[in-house]
């Protein structure tokens, strides 16, 4: 009899046990903490893994589009890591070594040869047959990344131009006419352009103002494309299998970068840490999504407008990003929901609080344009939306992290003055070209 009520006691304890573990929670999501449907008592069946290289503004964006996606998708909890972009290629790597990848993930454009290379991408094309997601509605040439024959390993989230962010208040000050005017009237030119950063310089070491900065930080060499570009040039052949630059507008655009530098000093040197936003710099090339970052400037006048011209027009850089699925996701259908929730309409009119969306719907947008502090909706339509059909994707080569460093060891050598731009370019175009070859 004894043995039975001690039975009884331990049947009751152990479902006690149960009771409380079940009411737990074995993780939390990147939006709120919470089990996938948003009730204290229903346990996960599944979580996914997401990964990008946002900052906290990004990253907070995503909590909400997560909240969202979990609130219809009960017994889905999404999880989401940011992993410093200088790091991140080579994370993906390892990751994809230990067959550990995310379900989820941004890609960036001189990523995806690589990564279609090592067969990692899973197919996405089945998304064309959904009606209610509406894969027509992404500009065509956004996708042209993505594709591989009649696959399609990917969809963009974010397709900003590069634009030339420009301080006003400085071109005022100078008597200079804006880059806005200039370019309306087709004077925008890589030659006015230089001459107004010559002007606008000053030298002062007490109000010291440099006229122009083409580098984010010291490796982004690649806004510099755009002088061969506007030109009918470029740094590569147009099947990426030959380095160019070495050719007339090559050396024409190390030229100019050491004018600016050098010469006129109307450039940063390599090293020196300038900031637009700190109201010294007349003019500065980034994508547009640094829009995010000059919505908070209250001390000048600012706003954005297209990259100079060569004999050919205005020809910028398309920056693009976009999302992911991998081929070992232990969730796959689940995963492809989250992607199609995350590029839907709705997602990418999210987060065009930062990109460029690739969707015309949401391009065209009033949300999109007349977001607060933004520049006005003539300049947002001059250096962007007419500026993307003309823009070029710098395109990838699965040896790419061997080509740029042959590219930055030739910018060190402008950088340190140690050889004239013709013999740099050489030696870049044979140290490249072998790459390529082998």
């Amino acid at each position: 009899m004894r043995r039975a009520k001690l039975s009884l006691v331990l049947a009751l304890l152990v479902a006690l046990l149960i009771g409380c573990s079940s009411n737990g929670n074995s993780g939390s999501s990147a939006a709120t903490g919470s089990d996938a449907s948003g009730s204290p008592g229903q346990q996960a069946e599944v979580e996914l893994k997401f990964m990008m290289w946002g900052n906290q503004a990004h990253m907070d964006v995503y909590d909400k589009l997560i909240e969202g996606f979990q609130q219809e998708n009960p017994g889905i909890r999404v999880t989401m890591e940011s992993v410093p972009f200088a790091d991140y290629q080579q994370k993906i790597s390892v990751l994809a070594a230990g067959k550990s990848l995310p379900d989820v993930a941004w890609v960036a454009e001189r990523m995806v040869p690589q990564f279609m290379d090592n067969g990692i991408l899973a197919d996405v094309s089945e998304f064309k047959d959904d009606a209610e997601f509406n894969l027509a509605d992404f500009i065509p040439s956004t996708l042209d990344l993505f594709r591989d024959g009649d696959k399609l390993r990917g969809l963009p989230f974010s397709t900003p131009p590069v634009v030339m962010f420009y301080n006003k208040t400085l071109f005022d000050k100078a008597g200079l006419t804006d880059p806005n005017t200039l370019a309306k009237e087709g004077k925008w030119t890589w030659a006015e352009f230089e001459k107004s950063a010559q002007t606008i310089a000053s030298k002062d070491a007490k109000n010291r103002v440099y006229g122009a900065n083409f580098f984010r930080d010291w490796t982004n060499w690649v806004t510099l494309s755009s002088y061969s570009w506007s030109n009918g040039s470029g740094p590569f052949n147009k099947e990426i299998t030959e380095f160019t630059w070495n050719d007339q507008y090559g050396i024409e655009t190390f030229q100019m970068l050491e004018r600016m530098m050098f010469t006129d000093e109307s450039h940063p040197k390599a090293g020196e840490q300038v900031s637009f936003d700190a109201g010294n710099l007349a003019m500065f090339f980034d994508v547009y999504s640094y829009v995010s970052r000059a919505r908070e400037i209250q001390d000048f006048e600012w706003s954005i407008a297209p990259t100079p011209s060569g004999s050919q027009g205005s020809v910028p850089m398309l920056g693009q990003a976009g999302y992911a699925l991998f081929n070992d996701s232990k969730h796959p259908e689940e995963a492809k929901k989250l992607l199609k929730y995350f590029a839907s309409q709705e997602g990418i009119q999210a987060t065009s609080t930062y990109f460029v969306p690739p969707r015309t719907t949401v391009l065209n947008s009033d949300e999109f344009i007349n977001q607060p502090n933004n520049p006005s909706k003539e300049h947002i339509l001059q250096a962007v939306i007419d500026e993307m059909p003309k823009a070029r994707i710098l395109p990838g080569h699965v040896r790419w992290q061997n080509i740029d460093n042959a590219i930055l060891q030739g910018f060190d050598r402008l950088f340190g003055k140690v050889s004239s731009a013709e013999d740099n370019l050489q030696k870049i175009a044979d140290e490249v070209n072998a790459i390529m070859r082998g």
